[in-house]
C-alpha cells in the first residue's frame, strides 16, 4: 500500500516525500543500484507536482541516497549511508 502524502502535515509535502522514499529505499523496497520510478509516475502516485518530486530528490541526493543521471533518471547508491547521516 502507497503511503500517504497529508495535506495537513506541518511538513512541507516535498519532505514528506522525501521521508516515504527514504523508507522504501532503507527497507528494499527500492533495492540497491536500482532505478527509482520517474518524475511523471512518482507525481501522480503521490499526488504532488512535478516541482515536489524534484525538490524530495534534491533531498535524497543529500542525504546521499540517490544519484541522478542526466537523462537516465535516479538511482539508489551501491552503498547506503548510516541512518544517522553520518
Amino acid at each position: 500500500m502507497t503511503e500517504k502524502i497529508n495535506p495537513s502535515a506541518a511538513a512541507y509535502h516535498y519532505e514528506q516525500l522525501a521521508n516515504i522514499l527514504e523508507r522504501k529505499i532503507r527497507s528494499g523496497e527500492f533495492a540497491l543500484g536500482t532505478r527509482l520510478p520517474g518524475e511523471m509516475l512518482l507525481s501522480q502516485e503521490y499526488g504532488v507536482g512535478s516541482n515536489t518530486v524534484r525538490r524530495a530528490l534534491d533531498i535524497l541526493r543529500e542525504r546521499k541516497l540517490v544519484v541522478t543521471v542526466r537523462a537516465r533518471g535516479s538511482f539508489v547508491v551501491e552503498k547506503l549511508p548510516d541512518a544517522s547521516g553520518a
